[in-house]
């Protein structure tokens, strides 16, 4: 590799002595690096990356600004190399006091690429003339449908190819790819599913029966999830969110599909270390 991508959340990085490390390391070593922010790179992203210029991006944050920076280069197939700046950073493949040691493996090309699945939600309204600005929305990690503010619990009609796979009432349901499986979805419950596997994880969020469980299904499945109503004469209040970012309000007889999105994420990969491995060291240290 020789061009780099530098995208720095800058609440993580102050003061940008980290990521100025790693650019002027990269450029001593005869190599091309470019300085950008998550504010920036949309911008960035129209005006340099569609060039296809870059072999890599580096981003120095914490799980948050992996999955921002994958929404945003998704269109690019550009690889992506977290260094992690946060918390557990379950994405993030790099500790900051490895930096330099993987920056020597990419200058000799020593890793492998690990594709991730994506998914993407259309919001199909009941209300024919109600519109949504954009109605496709992507995502790295998960989909989630919740009740809105102190609303009730809602009803949620879960089909899976048009065939009616469960329906319960709750506080929402998760649609996890096997990368969201350790977050939201391993919280609410639902299973640890290997990055590799091509499928979707449905999980309940606090079902008020005892019936519900997680149900993983195909990736190459459509998951098509129908708000109902909790009361008779109650209208339904929900809100639907892809990867954490903002909500879109739902009503009585909304549904949103749910399907694998054409897009892909590119992580860089120089360990060895599998999901199971990566899951009990990061949780055992976050314990600690």
């Amino acid at each position: 590799m020789d061009r780099f991508l530098i995208i720095t959340n800058r609440e993580k990085d102050t003061g940008l002595n980290l990521t100025n490390q790693i650019a002027d390391y990269i450029k001593k070593a005869g190599k091309t690096a470019i300085l950008s922010s998550v504010s920036t790179m949309q911008a960035l992203a129209d005006e340099v990356i569609g060039e296809g210029s870059f072999d890599c991006a580096i981003v120095l944050g914490g799980d948050g600004t992996i999955i921002q920076t994958a929404y945003d280069l998704m269109t690019h197939d550009i690889p992506i190399l977290g260094v992690n700046l946060g918390t557990l950073g379950f994405l993030a493949e790099i500790e900051q006091q490895n930096v330099f040691e993987a920056l020597e493996r990419l200058f000799k090309d020593d890793y492998q690429i690990e594709e991730r699945i994506m998914i993407e939600g259309e919001i199909v309204r009941n209300n024919k003339n109600q519109k949504d600005n954009i109605n496709f929305f992507s995502a790295l990690n998960d989909a989630v449908i919740t009740r809105k503010g102190f609303s009730r619990i809602i009803s949620l009609h879960i089909y899976v190819n048009d065939i009616l796979v469960d329906m319960f009432k709750g506080d929402g349901v998760i649609i996890s790819t096997p990368t969201g499986s350790t977050a939201y979805n391993l919280s609410a419950g639902g299973p640890i599913v290997t990055q590799g596997a091509a499928v979707m994880v449905i999980t309940p969020i606090c079902p008020h029966s005892l019936s519900p469980r997680s149900v993983v299904v195909s990736a190459e499945d459509t998951i098509r999830i129908v708000i109902g109503r909790s009361k008779k004469t109650q209208e339904a209040e929900a809100s639907v969110s892809f990867d954490g970012k903002s909500e879109i309000d739902l009503g009585t007889d909304d549904a949103v599909i749910i399907k694998k999105s054409k897009h892909s994420t590119r992580l860089v990969k120089l360990n060895h270390s599998g999901i199971y491995e990566v899951l009990r060291s990061k949780l055992e240290s976050c314990g600690d």
